[in-house]
């Protein structure tokens, strides 16, 4: 029966059958807002909308780096070409109903580089999970260390803080994946991660959320926001907190547009007008969505002129369900 499964996710109708209707997903998101998105931006500079773009397009090979440092303190090495090519076309999976397609699509192109899939499901697990981590070590000081501050109503994340630093600390992390591996019904871990590659993925990660925040503030600038560091600082702090928020909250059916709410709520102390809080979120999210339909094209390129010369995994690699 497994082996069936295999069979039919390795099947080249199947990969262009996810790949279609993720391309179909991520279009119909920005047709069903594209009145909208034609009003929001009509009011917009254009050079700031641009740069706000060619910031998205920064941010996606940013956040690959600690994908890609994960992968090779697991056992492989995987080159820039493959790398990026592997993980701009998995992000497609975003926009399929599930939650679990990017994860599926990563481990069926990782397979064509010759990387176990049990490898590289675990890489994308301890990536998010660092991106959480790492979400909250920017987010919190970003909101607290502005004039506005954290309002009463989210002083607790002061509380997350700490808790959140001692998640990236090798021999803790080691040990929550070991017992989310195990509530999964997943194989664990081939070797601990390293404090070496602990902090080159986290590296990373922060500056992804750095890069972020820069995208976001080139919008909320356009929409009439605040020209500052401080002002950067708090909406880079906005953008992680609801990310991380919204991905918790999205695991269950109820969550379902919570990053965009929790935006919206926390933008509030930087744009005071409640429209132009919505012209950024909506902006935003449309943005992203067309730097990462230009990405997956062009990991499609790289893969095709790549092939399936990938580098030989160290340790096992049978196949694992």
């Amino acid at each position: 029966m497994i082996g069936r499964v295999i069979g039919v996710l390795r099947s080249p109708w199947t990969r262009w059958a996810f790949v279609l209707v993720a391309v179909g997903a991520a279009a119909l998101a920005v047709h069903r807002e594209w009145d909208d998105i034609v009003a929001a931006l009509s009011d917009m500079p254009p050079g700031l909308v641009v740069a706000a773009f060619l910031a998205g397009l920064v941010y996606l090979p940013v956040t690959m780096l600690s994908w890609r440092a994960v992968l090779a303190d697991l056992g492989s090495t995987l080159p820039l070409r493959q790398a990026l090519g592997v993980f701009f076309v998995s992000q497609l999976g975003k926009y399929v109903p599930g939650g679990v397609w990017n994860a599926v699509a990563a481990s069926e192109l990782g397979a064509d580089q010759r990387i176990p899939r049990r490898r590289s499901l675990s890489a994308m697990l301890v990536t998010v999970f660092v991106s959480l981590v790492t979400g909250l070590v920017v987010g919190v000081p970003g909101l607290a260390l502005t004039s506005g501050g954290l309002s009463a109503s989210y002083r607790w994340l002061w509380l997350v803080l700490p808790i959140a630093l001692a998640l990236l600390v090798p021999a803790v992390m080691n040990r929550l994946l070991a017992v989310g591996m195990r509530l999964l019904r997943r194989e664990p871990l081939e070797h601990p991660l390293t404090t070496r590659g602990t902090i080159a993925a986290s590296g990373w990660s922060i500056l992804g959320w750095l890069v972020a925040g820069v995208q976001v503030w080139f919008i909320a600038v356009a929409a009439g926001s605040e020209v500052g560091a401080e002002a950067w600082l708090r909406v880079t702090g906005a953008y992680a907190i609801a990310w991380v928020i919204g991905f918790l909250i999205i695991v269950v059916p109820a969550g379902l547009g919570a990053r965009e709410v929790v935006l919206a709520t926390l933008l509030g102390g930087v744009v005071p007008d409640t429209a132009a809080v919505l012209v950024i979120v909506l902006v935003s999210r449309i943005v992203q969505t067309l730097c990462d339909l230009l990405m997956a094209g062009t990991g499609m390129l790289l893969l095709r002129r790549t092939g399936q010369e990938g580098p030989v995994p160290e340790g096992p690699t049978s196949e694992v369900s």
